[in-house]
């Protein structure tokens, strides 16, 4: 059965996995994985991609990453094809280097990130190529020694990924610390590699103990998408709107932008300040009243109105989800 279209939009968080053709080396030496690592810098910068976590193993690699404006696809294809072509030259080799469609998950943000961070990172020892936690935190070709700090990649973003372990950088790394060892005694089920299918008809399955039987919720699963049963049906009512053309989308931003401008006037930010990621009072105020304008008001898309925020698509919809809990105890005043 083939596969359906990626899903994609800027700032949709993926895990990417690229595989070498019939389970062969993508990567021969370090000259090969320090000129993927190269390529990885100069393609994510000219697609403003922004990375979280890699690992560079054998015959395959992992990335965690969000979509810059141009998409996955055009950072990938630029990254593989130049890549393969210098492999090739270096090698001595012809013919296709990678398996000919390289996997992406969409994942829920919130409920996954620091998983799928540590799986990533723990690739290499739990693969064999590094023999301890100790080696793993020297090992140049994960993301682990970034986080520690024993080695500096400026494309991938520590800041972000440590704010989900600590508010400060010492809690953060001894809070990191302490889940990788929690992770490590974990069994590897296949759940974050398998993609949504698993974990969402779960969750349908789930719900439908508790009386939602016979409203399709299994439907909702879906091999491209890491997340709980609502946020996998969110996705795909996202992606069959864009297929359909009901977003209108001209006339929705040009809505939305005024929106914006209106509640940040409203409560003394800019809109800079809004889509800098900070996150104190005025701003989750801010964002708050505009999930519910953009979103419920104008019919914006959960990832075109994390978009107009600077947060994430996970974000909007954990946002969206607290503003449907206050209107059903009566607590929300829209304005």
């Amino acid at each position: 059965m083939p596969r359906g279209p990626r899903l994609d939009s800027p700032g949709i968080l993926h895990h990417v996995m690229v595989r070498g053709i019939d389970k062969g080396e993508i990567f021969i030496d370090d000259i090969d994985r320090a000129d993927f690592i190269r390529r990885i810098g100069i393609v994510a910068e000219l697609t403003a991609t922004r990375l979280y976590a890699f690992a560079l193993m054998g015959n395959h690699a992992h990335m965690l990453l969000k979509s810059g404006d141009p998409g996955l696809p055009a950072f990938m294809r630029r990254l593989l094809t130049g890549y393969a072509l210098q492999f090739n030259r270096r090698n001595k080799r012809v013919g296709h280097l990678f398996q000919n469609r390289y996997k992406s998950i969409v994942c829920e943000e919130e409920a996954y990130f620091r998983k799928l961070v540590a799986y990533i990172n723990l690739n290499p020892l739990l693969g064999g190529l590094v023999g301890s936690i100790e080696e793993l935190e020297k090992f140049a070709w994960c993301g682990q020694a970034d986080l520690l700090g024993s080695i500096r990649h400026p494309w991938l973003d520590r800041r972000y990924v440590l704010g989900f372990f600590g508010g400060t950088e010492p809690r953060a790394l001894c809070a990191y610390a302490k889940y990788l060892q929690e992770e490590l005694g974990q069994p590897i089920d296949g759940k974050l590699d398998g993609g949504g299918r698993t974990r969402s008809i779960s969750a349908a399955k789930d719900s439908g103990k508790q009386g939602s039987a016979g409203r399709g919720d299994a439907a909702a699963g879906d091999e491209r998408i890491l997340g709980s049963g609502e946020f996998v049906r969110d996705m795909l009512q996202h992606a069959e709107a864009r297929k359909s053309g009901r977003l209108r989308q001209d006339e929705l931003l040009a809505a939305a932008r005024k929106e914006v401008d209106a509640v940040c006037l409203e409560l003394g930010v800019s809109a800079g300040q809004l889509r800098s990621g900070a996150r104190y009072g005025a701003l989750s105020k801010a964002r708050m009243k505009l999930v519910d304008k953009l979103v419920d008001g104008l019919g914006l898309s959960l990832a075109e109105a994390a978009r107009q925020l600077g947060v994430s698509i996970s974000a909007v919809y954990q946002i969206r989800q607290r503003i449907i809990e206050m209107k059903a105890l009566g607590k929300w005043e829209r304005k």
